[in-house]
């Protein structure tokens, strides 16, 4: 009764507490969930390459106790999508390279502390001579010492466990482009859209800070436009595995044509992130000095938004590429117009970063640059 009252005496400064940490706790659930959610393809791979070497080790090739068949397929998939590929055809043969070596050297010179030192210097030489990956020498360092340290071969050279670990890599890749494997389109469709959603909310808050006067808000636009170099590192990413992994999925030839589409048109992106930077730039610049930049230089840089997110349309329908073309060459001519009529150097820096823009966004829809570049001048 006395917790009753006391809860309802001091309640109305509790409650906003309490629903924040209520609202903390939905948020850390839900990441949580997304997280498992994101790791949840490669758990069930791992699982499935670690026993299915296992079972090939020990029931097809008669193995009694294959550790390294497990331990290879683990590792060969412990590696992030955009490591995968060559660089997990890298790690198995690292793997496997160790353990060979490690079983020559030690059953000449026995175990111990020195001979440690010897085979993994020795692995690591052997992995430099024949490749110039660090990750390949790095894993053939590791699975030397493995074998050294915890299991030493005995006195005769079988090469069992070398097998065993070349058949767990052999059985992860074929996991990792068979089971679940990632689809090519839709990696890098949902690696680009965020690049270009936030490249047009900085256009609209650049258009936005000019048109208010705003040197906090062109600033912070500013910032935002650098961010999304994040964003395209993450693009870049998903280009690289969507290019591997189109080649290895059956039917593969679609996948094949979209990420070609992305890639091609990414490299415009880029261009046109970094000429949204200077444009910002010379918004700034122009509010610092009090310039007057007239209304429809922020219209035209609006119509830019519109290209950009006409874009993300455009390139899973080609039938889109026109509406990209349409916002592009207004923003061009329109920005173009109030030069004629203005022409201090503000207007002037701002308008070529826009027309500039407009050619990236052209090229990006499919235009040559030639094309491109004529149809921005004809406006």
């Amino acid at each position: 009764m006395i917790l009753g009252d006391l809860m309802a005496t001091r309640s109305p400064r509790l409650q906003p507490l309490l629903a924040d940490a209520a609202a903390r706790s939905r948020l850390s659930a839900r990441t949580r969930a997304e997280r498992l959610q994101t790791v949840a393809r490669s758990i069930v791979q791992v699982t499935l390459a670690a026993t299915a070497a296992w079972v090939i080790a020990t029931e097809v090739v008669g193995h009694t106790r294959p550790f390294f068949a497990a331990v290879a397929a683990i590792i060969t998939l412990g590696l992030t999508f955009g490591e995968r590929g060559r660089r997990a055809l890298e790690v198995a043969l690292g793997v496997t390279l160790g353990i060979a070596v490690a079983d020559l050297i030690i059953v000449g010179i026995g175990a111990g502390w020195w001979q440690l030192a010897v085979v993994v210097g020795v692995t690591m030489a052997v992995a430099r001579l024949l490749g110039s990956s660090q990750m390949f020498a790095q894993q053939a360092a590791v699975s030397a010492a493995l074998v050294a340290t915890l299991q030493p071969p005995t006195d005769t050279i079988t090469f069992a466990r070398a097998v065993d670990a070349l058949i767990g890599g052999v059985v992860a890749l074929l996991v990792n482009a068979l089971v679940l494997p990632v689809h090519p389109g839709r990696l890098v469709r949902d690696a680009a859209a965020p690049v270009l959603q936030e490249l047009a909310a900085v256009l609209e808050d650049i258009a936005e800070a000019l048109s208010g006067r705003d040197q906090a808000f062109v600033q912070a636009a500013l910032r935002r436009g650098r961010d999304i170099d994040e964003l395209e590192e993450e693009l870049a990413e998903a280009l690289d595995v969507g290019r591997e992994t189109a080649y290895l999925i059956p039917r593969g030839r679609r996948s094949r044509e979209t990420v070609h589409a992305y890639a091609d048109a990414a490299v415009q992106i880029d261009l046109a992130v970094r000429n949204v930077r200077v444009l910002a730039r010379a918004a700034r610049r122009a509010i610092d000095l009090d310039e007057n930049v007239p209304e429809p230089v922020s219209e035209a840089i609006r119509d830019l938004a519109r290209a950009v997110l006409a874009l993300e349309a455009a390139l899973e329908v080609p039938a889109g590429a026109e509406a990209v073309r349409r916002h592009a060459l207004a923003a061009a001519g329109r920005a173009t117009r109030v030069l004629e009529d203005t022409g201090n150097l503000s207007v002037s820096v701002i308008t070529g970063q826009i027309r500039s823009t407009a050619v990236d966004l052209l090229r990006g829809a499919g235009m040559s640059y030639e094309e491109a570049r004529d149809a921005v001048r004809a406006t």
